[in-house]
């Protein structure tokens, strides 16, 4: 019998893309649903038309920006940009380890 494990997918966290067009990219949890993930990066995947990925499909990093996981729970007013900063913010702290 296989056991499958679901890993939990937080909003705001950090996860790279593991196939499809986009493989390799750095994304953003905006929702989780059931087993879909919501994912934007700012620049080819924007707020207003997030990409939807199985979650089989990702590669979850520990790495949860709270200051847009609180925006986004709360349904704050949040900019692409604000997206790209915490993306580039994550890649500086990773470059530096």
């Amino acid at each position: 019998m296989i056991e499958v494990i679901a890993l939990e997918f937080q909003v705001g966290q950090i996860v790279y893309s593991k196939d499809g067009h986009d493989k390799g990219q750095t994304m953003m949890v905006l929702s989780v649903e059931d087993r879909y993930l919501y994912l934007a990066n700012g620049k080819t995947r924007m707020l207003t038309k997030p990409k939807r990925k199985k979650i089989i499909h990702v590669q979850p990093i520990n790495y949860v920006d709270a200051v847009m996981a609180e925006k986004l729970t709360q349904n704050e007013y949040v900019l692409d940009s604000d997206i790209r900063k915490a993306i580039k913010s994550y890649q500086e702290k990773a470059a530096d380890c």
